[in-house]
């Protein structure tokens, strides 16, 4: 599998930004947009556009956190640092950024996200264009459940989520039917990050195995000419 690298975009408003890039051999089926948590651009993201890129997907992770200061990366014991960070920046920067991931990424790209960058997935996938989304755990959904998807959307969370507990869950599901769900037995919050102490192996290989058999139904093939 080939490591990602990081690139440099330049959203609609000027700002310029680092991202971590990762290309599939041959042609891609589509691309993605990852949204990363409160920890900022990790390396586990840089990991993450690999993984998408052996599926064939060219995969961008934008460092949203390079508009308060560049390469600002948080320890995985202070995620309030990055909650803070998070609380800095508005809708419309946000937005621009994931906008200009997705223009370098090409046709047919989607969003995903994890924790809070879940959150801003899901946010997005209900006024931006994508034609998929893939959730890991997004932290905060159960305070936007009146915002809908605008395209298939995977979501996945762990039963033992000590940020989203299984009542939000459910009610995320009841309110939001269209929506795949899978809950994993046993799996906690940032249970697919081999950095963070929840990682769960099975829950996150199985994660894996859903998302890119969602997004070769929902993406592959719709650049095509």
């Amino acid at each position: 599998m080939s490591a990602a690298v990081l690139t440099t975009l330049t959203a609609a408003d000027g700002h310029r930004l680092s991202a971590w890039r990762a290309d599939p051999v041959g042609t891609p089926k589509g691309g993605i947009v990852v949204l990363h948590a409160v920890y900022g651009a990790t390396k586990h993201m840089g990991d993450v556009c690999a993984r998408w890129a052996a599926a064939g997907y060219t995969a961008l992770a934008p460092a949203l956190f390079d508009r308060i200061a560049p390469n600002r990366i948080h320890p995985y014991d202070k995620p309030s640092d990055g909650t803070a960070d998070y609380n800095t920046l508005t809708e419309a920067q946000i937005f621009a950024d994931i906008q200009a991931a997705a223009k370098a990424a090409g046709p047919a790209t989607a969003i995903s996200g994890f924790c809070t960058g879940g959150t801003w997935a899901w946010r997005a996938a209900a006024v931006l264009d994508f034609p998929a989304q893939v959730n890991f755990y997004g932290s905060h959904i159960p305070a936007f459940l009146d915002l809908t998807p605008r395209c298939p959307t995977i979501l996945h969370y762990g039963d033992k989520d000590g940020i989203v507990p299984v009542a939000q869950i459910d009610k995320i599901r009841a309110r939001h039917p269209e929506v795949e769900l899978h809950v994993y037995p046993g799996a906690g919050h940032a249970f697919e990050n081999a950095e963070q102490a929840n990682h769960n192996a099975a829950a996150g290989d199985l994660a894996w195995q859903r998302s890119i058999a969602f997004m070769d139904r929902h993406v592959a093939g719709t650049n095509e000419t």
